[in-house]
This record gives structure tokens, C-alpha cells and sequence, in this order.
């Protein structure tokens, strides 16, 4: 079949969506993706092609990043922290829509097609509209449940209620809903979509995992570093835990700041080199704040990849990282926002290390890309049938 995805995230550096165009691709179908700022002479694979659409940067600054301090304060600067909490929920709609408008020219162009897969919300009127003017197949892929996100800026309860009635009545026009986690499943039914499936974010099986050391050197947070990841928190349990080395390495987010205190920061690796990283500390961290029900449903890419790496996790104790980690064994626990509750999960991690790498490690077997590529396949297929 012939296949438009559309997605306005970064797709050069989106996992999941390399991934799905992949397994489809290698399944004997035609890949269109459009997406946001894909560098130059970027390249997929065979049988996928892929179109860039820039998205403004708007209120951001170039200024962001970790600091040793808390940055700059005063009458103006609070005001101006002010002014952008207020108008950050119409800029942030205003740019997407902005996005979406630069991109409908391509994806007029991109088609007839035989499906088309909107990755999230904020794509999916688009790939409605198109789907509906060609006859085509309308898949929804919810990366995260859209309007049950920690944003910032000031509180939008109305916004939030209209949109999830919205995104009902759109992705009920669609044949299949994927999503993430089972959480995220459960509820999207719960709304009164039907035909919902997990195709978590798992990543392909590692050909050699080296033997584990019999204990970890430190823990490594590998991700966007940002708000919402309780990063204040990580700082806090480095204190007790020092000198056991904590360390950040990832994308700041622009005007993200945090004082770091003792923990350390490498250089931002690509994903297959992580896995080394992860191996030469020896626990990863997987961390949110308990601030949205997305967070409380959510199966983060870091917990997957550390299942890849070998490597025992501390995370969040939210419900649906709580099931996972405990059902399969791969690590601790902590009460988000609390640094004592992260530190003494390090420390029980450390303590009962081999019990965790071997818990890791046989979950190998069913948390992989291999596993959830057959779901998505599969829905595939009988769309084509």
C-alpha cells in the first residue's frame, strides 16, 4: 500500500516513527513521511521518502540551559516569566496550526495514497481531511494522551475538555488507533474508540549484550532534559547519594534551568551509542513528575532502552512504569518528587544488582521492537485485506 505519515515532531530524531516507516516499509509498502525540520540529504531507508516543514520557534530564546545558579530575577524578569505563562497556550496552538497550514500543500502533493497515519493530535484533522478527499484508510498513532499533558503556561481545563471531545470524534473516523501503553489504551476505549492497540516503544533486540559487572559505577538520566522529568529531584537524591556518581546527558530544552549541584553532564550521544553509555554506568533513570494522567499511563522510550542495554532501571512509581517494572523485574521505585524515596530505590538497586540484570535480561525476549513491529504489521495487513 501506499502510505502518507504525517507527524510534526523532529522525525530525524523520533525513534518511533523511524521505526514504524521501517517495519512497513520492509513489509512491501510505500512510505511518505512529512515532518518537522528533517536535515538536508536525511534518509530512512528504501521504499520510504521523506518532506521537512519548519515550525516557528516563537516565544523560545536561544539562552537556555543547566546552570550553577537560578538565573536572573527581578520586577522585569518576573514579568516577563509572567507574560509568557499566560500567552504560552495560544502560541502553542497558533504554532502548531501554523505548521499544519505550511504543511497541506505537501500533503495534497504527496497524494492519492492508500492510508493515511497521523502521528498525535495535532496532525490528525490534517490527515483526516486528506483521508476523507481521497478515500483513504485514517490511522491515529496517540504518542501520549494528548490533552492529559503537563504544559506550561496557565491552566486551559476548558481547552482540555473541548479537545478530548474533538479527538474522539476524529480518530472515530479512523480504522486503527495505536498508542503506547496499555494505560493510554484503556482510557482512549473508555472515550469511545473501539479498535485501540498497543505498539509500545520498544526498541530492536541488541545482537551481543556484554556480561553485567557485579556492581553499577552510577546512574545515568539519557533523554530530553527539561521540565516534567523531575529532574530538581535527581539533584536532590545526588546529594545523598554522592560520591556514587549521578549523571545527565541529553538536549536541554530552551529556557529550561536547573542548578546541578554534584551531578555530572556528557556529551548528547545517538541512540545506538547510548547503549554503551548506559552499560558504563549501570542503572538508568527513568523519571516524571506525577503532575497529568499522561505521565501516570505513560511507558517512556528510556525504561525500553534500557531493557536493550542490559540495564537495571530506577523509576517513577507511577501505575503503569509500576507494572511493567515490577511484572518483569527490571528495578526500583521511587515516590516522584521525593529524593530520599529515589535514593534509597539507588541504593536497594545496588544492593540486589544481579537480581535486576538477570530480570533485565529475560525480559529481553518479549520487550523488543520485534514483538510490538508484528502488531503494527498486522493491523496493516488487514487494512490491505
Amino acid at each position: 500500500m501506499r502510505i502518507l505519515m504525517i507527524a510534526q515532531s523532529p522525525i530525524a530524531g523520533d525513534s518511533r516513527i523511524l521505526r514504524e516507516a521501517t517495519a512497513l516499509a520492509a513489509a512491501g509498502h510505500t512510505l511518505h513521511v512529512i515532518g518537522r525540520d528533517v536535515p538536508e540529504g536525511f534518509e530512512v531507508g528504501p521504499g520510504i521518502t521523506v518532506a521537512s516543514v519548519s515550525r516557528s520557534s516563537g516565544l523560545r530564546t536561544g539562552n537556555g540551559g543547566l546552570t550553577v545558579g537560578h538565573g536572573h530575577t527581578g520586577p522585569k524578569v518576573l514579568a516577563k516569566r509572567f507574560g509568557r505563562w499566560l500567552l504560552l497556550p495560544e502560541h502553542r496552538l497558533r504554532t502548531e496550526k501554523q505548521w499544519r497550514t505550511a504543511a497541506a500543500p505537501l500533503v495534497a502533493a504527496a497524494g492519492p495514497v492508500d492510508v493515511v497515519h497521523a502521528h498525535d493530535f495535532n496532525t490528525l484533522e490534517l490527515a483526516a481531511e486528506y483521508a476523507s478527499r481521497w478515500s483513504a484508510a485514517l490511522v491515529y498513532d496517540s504518542h501520549e494522551l494528548w490533552f492529559d499533558r503537563a504544559l506550561p503556561g496557565r491552566p486551559t481545563p476548558l481547552w482540555r475538555a473541548r479537545g478530548r471531545r474533538h479527538e474522539v470524534a476524529l480518530a472515530s473516523r479512523a480504522r486503527v488507533v495505536f498508542t503506547v501503553s496499555d494505560g493510554i489504551a484503556a482510557r482512549l476505549r473508555s472515550r469511545g474508540l473501539t479498535d485501540v492497540r498497543v505498539v509500545r516503544n520498544t526498541f530492536p533486540r541488541a545482537d551481543d549484550v556484554p556480561a553485567a559487572p557485579s556492581k553499577p559505577e552510577g546512574l545515568l538520566y539519557a533523554g530530553r532534559v527539561g521540565a516534567g522529568r523531575d529532574l530538581p529531584t535527581v539533584v536532590a537524591a545526588a546529594r545523598q547519594l554522592a560520591p556514587f556518581r549521578t549523571v545527565l546527558m541529553g538536549s536541554v530544552d530552551p529556557n529550561y534551568r536547573l542548578d546541578l549541584g554534584p551531578v555530572e553532564t556528557v556529551a548528547e550521544r545517538s541512540i545506538d551509542e547510548v547503549d554503551d553509555t548506559l552499560r558504563s554506568y549501570g542503572i538508568s533513570l527513568v523519571t516524571l513528575t506525577n503532575t497529568c494522567e499522561n505521565h501516570r499511563l505513560a511507558l517512556p522510550n528510556k525504561l525500553f532502552h534500557a531493557v536493550r542495554a542490559g540495564v537495571p532501571v530506577v523509576a517513577a512509581d507511577l501505575p503503569e512504569l509500576r507494572a511493567v517494572v515490577t511484572q518483569y523485574k527490571l528495578g526500583g521505585l521511587y515516590e516522584p518528587g521525593n529524593a530520599e524515596s529515589l535514593a534509597t530505590a539507588v541504593r536497594s538497586v545496588i544492593d540486589n544488582y544481579t537480581t535486576y540484570t538477570d530480570g533485565v535480561r529475560s525480559a529481553a525476549t518479549e520487550l523488543n521492537w520485534e514483538q510490538d513491529a508484528t502488531t503494527l504489521v498486522s493491523a496493516y495487513a488487514e487494512l490491505a485485506g
